[in-house]
Parts: structure tokens; sequence; C-alpha cells
């Protein structure tokens, strides 16, 4: 019998929250789509995407015609996996423990090592 196919692994980036609701609430939608869809999430927050990471940021990102962030991001973080890079977020003044339970620190290589893998598709929004 032929080994089973490896799952599939959705790798997203998302580098906007409060200063590009439209983008950010899009790259929160395609992940939790991807969760939906059965495949292996990984969000990856970088630049003002760390932001996505902070408790209660669906507060702030509202989105006409579109499923709230803060739902969005449930959904990633019960079934898939978040990761704030680190650097970033240094830049931003904003310590480990200022995200929300279940958020990981990373840098380019995690990104990297996730979005090359022969079974990964990696969205950059």
């Amino acid at each position: 019998m032929p080994d089973p196919a490896p799952p599939r692994l959705l790798v997203v980036k998302a580098t906007h929250a409060a200063d590009d609701p439209e983008r950010a609430n899009l790259a929160c939608n395609v992940a939790a789509a991807g969760v939906a869809g059965g495949a292996e999430v990984h969000l990856f927050l970088a630049m003002e995407g760390v932001r996505l990471a902070l408790p209660n940021i669906g507060r702030v990102i509202e989105v006409e015609h579109a499923a709230g962030v803060e739902e969005l991001l449930e959904a990633v973080y019960a079934a898939g996996s978040v990761t704030v890079c680190t650097p970033c977020a240094a830049r931003r003044g904003l310590e480990p423990a200022a995200f929300r339970d279940g958020t990981a620190m990373g840098g380019s290589a995690l990104f990297v090592e996730l979005a090359t893998r022969p079974n990964a598709t990696a969205l950059v929004y």
C-alpha cells in the first residue's frame, strides 16, 4: 500500500493589522478557510501584522461585509498555529507576553522552512 499523501500545508503571512483592515481581514479569512478545509494552517505574523496576535484586536479591526477578525483568529488558534516575527515585535516594543496564549515566536528562517516544504502553499497579505 502506498504511503498516504502528506497533509496540505497552507502558510499565510499577514503583514497588516489596523493599518490596513481589509488586507488583515483577508489574511485571517484565508487562514480560517484553510482550517475549515482541512489543511494544516500556519499563520505567520510580520511587520504590522504582529498586532493581530494581541488580545481583542478584532474589536479594533472591522471590515464591512466580512467575517470578524476575532472569530477568524479564534478558528486559526484552535486548529492551526500562529507565529509572530520576533524582530518585528521587538521593533514595535512588543514582548512575547503581550500576545494571546498559543502564540509562538519565530523569524524568517521558520517562515522559509514552512513555505518551502513540498506540500506547502504560501500566501502573503
